[in-house]
């Protein structure tokens, strides 16, 4: 059988790299540095809707070689891009072509979790894929007791990684189940003579409590096949040569995911009339000049400038923080600009006395802490909400973004904004649906608007139509 034989091969390479690195070494190397983001694949994969774990596959025995260049590393970029919540690596060299290199290489490339697939038959392997960077290891049942589960399970949850417990039939499922698994993926592959049926998993996904994180895995290739998923609930497909033979990953992942409801664009910070040139080639929405202290800081003769060359077809926002409000609304006036973001501790009587004097509409940027943020102002009389990341020194512009999550439920449309850029605005818009997103650092090169950067952005979005 193909399983045990693999197996066979996996301890051979185990017991060279225990002589190369002995298990102890390896044990103290990794303990002694600290995991930053402990079960992060678990975290990713607890959305409300179906997660795509995209996989960095060479080659495979029921295939042969998938990808004869294989640019991994571009390939994972890619599907980061593309939305996926996680990367799965092979790194079996024999029969799948893989390399813990890809796996070290990928996992610094990405800032979404990975996925070391490889066939775990020690627990010297759960401490090499801490090592290399991975937030998950694969435990197969068919290769392991149910000791060695239970084992391997507490190695990994010491060092913080994730384990994804693959079963195959409702045998496994129990065994899995009693070894503890929060991540149970059912392979509709049949690993002893690869015989491919999607319907497997979604036999096998009544015996899975609902606080389990169930995955379908292997055989996924269509539209119709997600949507099978998502009404069976399953909460992530792990999906292999459908997307490695695809020449474009942000494509083919939104026809499998399905289309969104493309957002409104702000690209925030514009400082030069070269901006103005790139933003009319791109045409957002939306352009936004900050009027407050920042490095982006515009004066008013500069931004009337800029405007004059905007095409019309771009309307104009002007972003203030603890301003006065005459002065704000002599800015609009002079500017005639569309919208004012107020960005500061502006209060809602403000927000009233600014509509009315300036005839703008009114955005009010809440810096988001935790869902009380949020509740404090959906009721607002702002005519948007625009959500940013808290921090204590700046009012915004951080280039970090903060935990989406918070947004989902909310019923009246808003902005999202903070840290967003080319590798995580699918999975944004994705998450939480907003009516727009704000874009400043993520669009930038050493604080410059940067004009590669816009275009990928604004193609990555309206290619998720």
């Amino acid at each position: 059988m193909i399983l045990q034989e693999i197996a066979a091969k996996t301890r051979l390479r185990v017991e060279k790299c225990k002589i190369q690195k002995p298990l102890e070494e390896i044990k103290a190397e990794v303990l002694s540095k600290k995991n930053t983001r402990p079960f992060l694949f678990e975290q990713v994969l607890s959305s409300d809707d179906l997660s795509f774990i995209c996989e960095v596959k060479k080659a495979s025995p029921s295939k042969g070689i998938i990808s004869r260049d294989f640019p991994y590393l571009q390939i994972a970029v890619d599907y980061e891009k593309a939305g996926a919540a996680a990367v799965s690596v092979l790194t079996e060299p024999e029969f799948f072509m893989g390399s813990d290199n890809y796996l070290r290489e990928i996992a610094a490339a990405v800032d979404i979790p990975v996925l070391r697939k490889d066939f775990t038959i020690d627990e010297y392997q759960i401490y090499e894929a801490a090592l290399l960077g991975a937030g998950a290891v694969l435990l197969i049942c068919a290769l392991l007791s149910l000791e060695q589960l239970q084992h391997f399970r507490k190695t990994a949850d010491m060092l913080g990684l994730s384990c994804l417990v693959e079963a195959h039939d409702a045998v496994e499922v129990d065994k899995a189940l009693a070894a503890g698994a929060r991540v149970i993926g059912v392979n509709n592959r049949d690993l002893r003579d690869f015989s491919v049926d999607i319907n497997n998993s979604i036999k096998l996904r009544h015996k899975v409590p609902d606080n389990i994180i169930f995955i379908s895995e292997s055989g996924i290739k269509t539209a119709e096949d997600i949507e099978h998923l998502r009404k069976n609930n399953v909460q992530a497909a792990l999906i292999g040569e459908t997307l490695m033979r695809s020449q474009d990953k942000v494509k083919e992942l939104t026809r499998l995911y399905g289309a969104v409801k493309m957002p409104r664009v702000k690209f925030c910070g514009i400082t030069r009339m070269e901006d103005a040139d790139i933003l009319n080639m791109v045409q957002p929405d939306y352009a936004g000049f900050i009027f407050a202290p920042s490095k982006r800081r515009i004066t008013l003769s500069l931004a009337q400038s800029i405007k004059k060359r905007l095409a019309l077809s771009i309307d104009t926002v002007g972003v203030f923080v603890n301003e006065v409000p005459k002065a704000i609304v002599d800015i609009a006036h002079a500017l005639t600009l569309d919208v004012i973001q107020l960005h500061g501790d502006e209060t809602e009587e403000d927000i009233k006395q600014i509509k009315q004097a300036s005839g703008c509409d009114v955005w009010k940027a809440v810096r988001v802490k935790n869902s009380g943020d949020i509740e404090k102002w959906r009721n607002s009389s702002a005519d948007m909400l625009l959500f940013d990341t808290f921090c204590d020194k700046l009012a915004g512009g951080t280039g970090r973004s903060f935990d989406w999550s918070v947004l989902r439920g909310l019923k009246r449309p808003f902005v999202l904004s903070g840290g967003l850029r080319s590798t995580n605005i699918v999975r944004a818009i994705r998450g939480v649906d907003p009516w727009g997103v704000d874009i400043n650092s993520g669009a930038e090169v050493d604080g410059i608007k940067d004009s590669a950067k816009i275009k990928e952005i604004m193609t990555i979005i309206r290619r998720l139509k």
